[in-house]
């Protein structure tokens, strides 16, 4: 048999970068003595998460557009033309059957490139209002995995798969690993956990909110797992106590959403698609300053099937500590949501994506 060579591209955030791992995971699991290279942006997070999970990456110069004329933009022209030759070069010495890009500024010259090349290719968008990256690719590309349902507006019909997004497939039965989680981040077994997520980078508003509701919560029998992000760890530590974890990143995942009785998160992609597997009680708060709200879109989807609570930054203020409240107090309401969220798992999505990988490359 053939010897496969894959391509993956995905970062910037660890939305873009866990899916494109589980997807390689699961490559690497049914082709055992395949190659895989995944290509990021210099100076993302990519370049440590990827090599951490045991895969070879090379780097591009690129960024993305901001938003208010700067040095940057002025740049973008030679970035992407740089980007776009490093991306031939690595193709070609590279010589794949296949490339899969998850998003982030890095997939838009590679899989552009390999187009032009006449590599197949293959989009995961997760999102359920695409980037504009996705839309441009998407005209050239061989198949577009999709997590939401009616995304016709945005790409060829014929080509597009629902499948769900990738997640850790350590994520897969949390419930069984109750005990050992307690035991892993030091618990009280007789207090409710609550597990405050901001993404991999941090939400500024998020630890806002807890820093000031933290004595209201930790009153309710309740201890905390904060997860604040690198670029706020300095601001939050000092609030670390025996009730209270403030931690910059997550590794065990699968540990903290098993320790968890009810999250607070933001609501990327990855993150809603997590949490329907894990099947805890979420109160979303989605960040606003992201592309075509697209947070708000992705929670209201869980919301509306009755599989969450939402709350806007706009309304923290004024409504978290009844909210907050009402739910830990309430074990039915838990169940519910809990019950509801899950219905909405797609725990097949990796093994759909990579069958779609398959079928092409045949």
């Amino acid at each position: 048999m053939a010897k496969y060579k894959f391509i993956l591209s995905g970062g910037g955030t660890g939305g873009h970068i866990y899916p494109a791992i589980a997807i390689a995971n699961e490559l690497k699991f049914r082709f055992p003595d395949a190659e895989f290279l995944f290509v990021g942006a210099k100076d993302k997070m990519e370049m440590q998460k990827v090599p951490q999970a045991g895969y070879e990456i090379k780097g591009l110069w690129i960024a993305g557009l901001q938003r208010k004329l700067s040095l940057q933009n002025a740049m973008f022209p030679f970035k992407l033309m740089n980007s776009l030759w490093e991306s031939r070069r690595i193709i070609k010495d590279f010589n794949p059957d296949v490339v899969i890009g998850t998003g982030g500024f890095a997939s838009g010259p590679l899989l552009k490139m390999a187009s032009i090349m006449n590599i197949p290719t293959v989009i995961q968008e997760q999102n359920s209002y695409p980037g504009i990256t996705n839309k441009l690719l998407s005209k050239k590309a061989n198949a577009i995995c999709v997590a939401y349902e009616n995304l016709e507006r945005f790409f060829p019909k014929e080509k597009m798969i629902l499948t769900g997004n990738p997640v850790r497939q350590d994520l897969i039965d949390v419930e069984g690993k109750r005990e050992e989680a307690i035991q892993f981040f030091k618990l009280n077994p007789n207090k409710k956990t609550l597990l405050v997520l901001g993404g991999s980078l941090g939400a500024r508003r998020i630890n806002q909110l807890i820093e000031k509701e933290l004595n209201n919560i930790i009153s309710q029998n309740v201890q905390i797992i904060w997860q604040c992000g690198k670029l706020y760890l300095e601001d939050y530590k000092k609030y670390s106590n025996e009730n209270v974890q403030v931690v910059a990143f997550i590794e065990r995942m699968d540990l903290v959403y098993a320790a968890a009785d009810v999250v607070i998160s933001r609501a990327g992609a990855s993150s809603v698609s997590e949490l329907c597997i894990v099947g805890k009680p979420v109160i979303f708060i989605p960040s606003p300053n992201v592309a075509e709200d697209h947070q708000t879109k992705n929670a209201n989807a869980i919301v509306a099937k009755k599989g969450a609570l939402l709350l806007k930054e706009a309304d923290l203020d004024s409504q978290f500590s009844l909210v907050f409240e009402a739910l830990i107090k309430d074990q039915g309401k838990q169940s519910q949501l809990s019950d509801n969220i899950k219905k909405l798992a797609r725990p097949k999505a990796t093994k759909i994506i990579v069958d779609t990988i398959i079928e092409l490359i045949k």
